[in-house]
């Protein structure tokens, strides 16, 4: 092959490649797949991922074509639109729905994608625990009757009038889950003011594209519910339990065979100072209720314990 063919194969190889944000999912799927649970088929994971760009506001182009705002954001800034698909990959969840938002931002005057763990993503990973049999999560309205006293009533009473054509004005939100022993667990109840203070917080909420402005119900019921997983168990959280009972097992099984095993002398020159190291495991990261998905400290840690999973299995 001359040179001239090898340039000309590279040239075609460059101008044929997809560089649309739909060929950058599907370029990268085998990076999506190694940090997929097990139970997510990695195929099925990209074509959600696909489609999820094609959702939202068009807007028509200087060259007559027309593209999304999410697939305008993720060419803008590819980078971050892969890093918010691996978050929403290593976590399991499905992008562009309730599980996990892809948001347009504003950012230095170009739309970039955000990624926002939704209030059904909570949910979903409460549920993978296994150690809960329901969860609830309402919004209650201006016109709603509500009453939840904390010792005396073991979950909230909310009467909802079906008939009214409006409920009013978004007053609180609660959530809850029934165990799997049927046991109720901590009840969370917000009212606006704790909404508005955690809404002050997030990041691009006053955006035009954030889900605080196209989906507000939705996201009093994720503030609720995101508190309610720092008392429910999350699949990331009970992954870690489970390695740590199997520690235990195997080390209780080891210390039953070695007591029946013969005492060998080896010597006084068995053991060398050099290959002691004194040393004590820290754990500086007291995270009140155990997993948060949008914590950066607890994603670390969960990504090193399925890790220590996957070998072990």
């Amino acid at each position: 092959m001359t040179a001239t063919t090898e340039n000309t194969t590279a040239s075609t190889a460059v101008a044929t490649r997809d560089n649309s944000p739909g060929g950058m999912v599907k370029s990268f799927s085998a990076d999506f797949a190694m940090v997929l649970p097990s139970h997510i088929k990695p195929e099925t994971w990209v074509r959600l991922a696909q489609g999820a760009l094609k959702k939202g506001k068009k807007v028509k182009l200087d060259d007559g074509s027309t593209r999304t705002e999410l697939e305008i954001a993720a060419n803008n800034n590819p980078a971050v639109f892969l890093s918010s698909l691996l978050d929403a990959a290593r976590l399991g969840l499905e992008p562009g729905t309730e599980q996990y938002y892809l948001t347009p931002r504003s950012v230095k005057g170009q739309l970039e994608i955000l990624g926002i763990v939704g209030y059904q993503g909570y949910i979903e990973l409460m549920y993978r625990a296994g150690a809960i049999s329901s969860v609830v999560a309402e919004c209650v309205y201006a016109n709603d009757a509500f009453t939840y006293k904390p010792g005396v009533h073991e979950r909230p009473l909310h009467d909802i009038d079906w008939d009214l054509a409006d409920r009013g004005a978004l007053r609180l939100v609660y959530a809850y889950a029934v165990m799997g022993d049927g046991a109720t667990s901590k009840v969370v109840v917000l009212n606006r003011a704790a909404i508005l203070k955690i809404k002050d917080s997030s990041q691009g909420a006053n955006s035009n594209y954030s889900p605080w402005k196209t989906h507000e119900p939705a996201m009093w019921l994720k503030s609720a519910v995101r508190q309610l997983a720092k008392w429910v168990p999350t699949s990331s959280e009970y992954m870690r339990e489970r390695l740590r009972a199997a520690g235990e097992v195997a080390s209780e099984t080891a210390a039953s065979f070695a007591s029946f095993a013969p005492t060998v002398d080896l010597g006084e020159d068995a053991y060398s100072d050099e290959s002691v190291v004194d040393g004590e495991i820290v754990d500086d990261h007291d995270h009140p209720g155990g997993y948060d998905p949008e914590c950066a400290t607890c994603r670390a840690q969960s990504a090193a314990y399925d890790q220590a999973a996957a070998a072990a299995s």
